[in-house]
């Protein structure tokens, strides 16, 4: 599968429309795929691969902190 990357330029609310639209696509598609739809099933799991893809380009809120990523492991030595 070739991936063609192309460069869009899109506002900050431009984004956020599109993400909504798309979380609501999820919405009705996860439940089309659960009444047993094949092709809504595959079309999910393409929507949220785009999401997910959205979520990690998408540019941090200014002033935010990075998050740490050590989760229960990281928890757990410091009481240890």
């Amino acid at each position: 599968m070739s991936t063609n990357s192309r460069t869009l330029n899109v506002s900050a609310e431009d984004l956020a429309v599109i993400e909504d639209a798309l979380h609501t696509q999820s919405q009705i598609l996860h439940v089309q795929a659960n009444a047993g739809g094949q092709q809504a099933i595959t079309r999910l799991n393409s929507v949220k691969r785009t999401l997910a893809t959205l979520a990690q380009q998408k540019p941090a809120p200014e002033g935010a902190k990075p998050c740490s990523s050590g989760g229960w492991f990281s928890v757990s030595r410091m009481f240890g």
